[in-house]
């Protein structure tokens, strides 16, 4: 059995200030934004957070930003985060932007135990500045460190009471990986299953990789609404 917290702030109460912190998402879908908000009235600090992108102004990640918890940011997409960019230009912010392909494979790799491997994104970039490049099959490739976390932070449509999760349709994103390379996952879950309601045969995060279940209700706001005429 996992543990199922009863509150958000139970849930989040032993993420302390510099931690390593993975959140999944892409843009404000499939974000776990209740932990988030947790987080920001904890008011811890000097984190480290690896995720796609820093969510927007006014939600998501981009609270934690706002509130100058952040002390560096590992992600590949900046995005209309006007806080994001004022704080990288002052020198208030670090952050180290990688190839999104490359993200998803290091926190991949991490999950998986795998230390490093080669890829061909960034070659001949100021990314491969300082890191080792081996040619195979005459291409030169880059060697990528995998990356975990102190505290993996997701959101899933449906969980069961041992930490098994289902996500939902493009809110899958990122969040199956960062589950699997966090030294503690925390999920947030639309909706609570009973151990077995759940079929195995659709499982996308088996419950080795989860430590806490919180249920809660999201807001899911829309980044950018596009309609037609």
């Amino acid at each position: 059995m996992k543990r199922i917290c009863t509150s958000f702030q139970e849930a989040v109460a032993d993420i302390n200030d510099g931690a390593t912190l993975m959140v999944g998402g892409f843009g404000l879908c499939g974000i776990p934004e209740n932990l988030i908000l947790s987080l920001v009235d904890k008011g811890v600090k000097d984190l480290t957070v690896i995720s796609n992108n820093c969510g927007i102004d006014d939600w998501g990640l981009g609270l934690l930003l706002k509130n100058k918890q952040i002390k560096k940011m590992i992600g590949s997409y900046v995005g209309e985060n006007k806080e994001f960019e004022r704080q990288v230009l002052t020198g208030e912010l670090e952050v180290e932007l990688t190839p999104q392909g490359t993200l998803a494979e290091k926190i991949r790799a991490g999950g998986a135990g795998i230390p490093a491997f080669y890829t061909p994104a960034g070659v001949g970039t100021p990314i491969a500045d300082g890191k080792e490049t081996k040619h195979f099959n005459g291409r030169e490739y880059l060697l990528e460190e995998a990356l975990t976390a102190d505290f993996s932070i997701v959101r899933a449509w449906k969980g069961d009471k041992m930490g098994n999760l289902v996500y939902h349709k493009t809110a899958r994103n990122f969040n199956p990986m960062i589950a699997a390379a966090g030294r503690v996952t925390i999920a947030e879950v639309e909706n609570l299953y009973e151990i077995g309601e759940l079929d195995a045969n659709f499982i996308h995060t088996p419950s080795i990789y989860v430590q806490r279940v919180i249920q809660g209700e999201q807001e899911k706001r829309i980044e950018r609404l596009t309609v037609s005429k």
